[in-house]
């Protein structure tokens, strides 16, 4: 190809785009947001910042666990 030819979406010969050369880095970029959103939420519940507090999981479990038992008992 003739260096005075225009390249294909007006690249020069050798160079890639944003996109492509950054792929990598906005890949791990995002890793590393993720992996600081978990430490800060490890954090939170560590300081009892709870967004479900424990005694309402606790009484969820209670009432599948007692559904499910009521299901064996009554239906078998």
């Amino acid at each position: 190809m003739d260096t005075s030819e225009p390249q294909p979406h007006g690249r020069e010969p050798g160079r890639t785009s944003g996109r492509e050369r950054d792929g990598g880095t906005e890949k791990l970029n995002w890793i590393d947001r993720r992996r600081e959103k978990i430490r800060a939420e490890i954090e939170r519940n560590r300081r009892g910042e709870y967004t479900v507090p424990t005694w309402v999981l606790a009484v969820a479990l209670a009432l599948i666990v007692g559904t499910w038992l009521g299901l064996i008992f009554f239906l078998g």
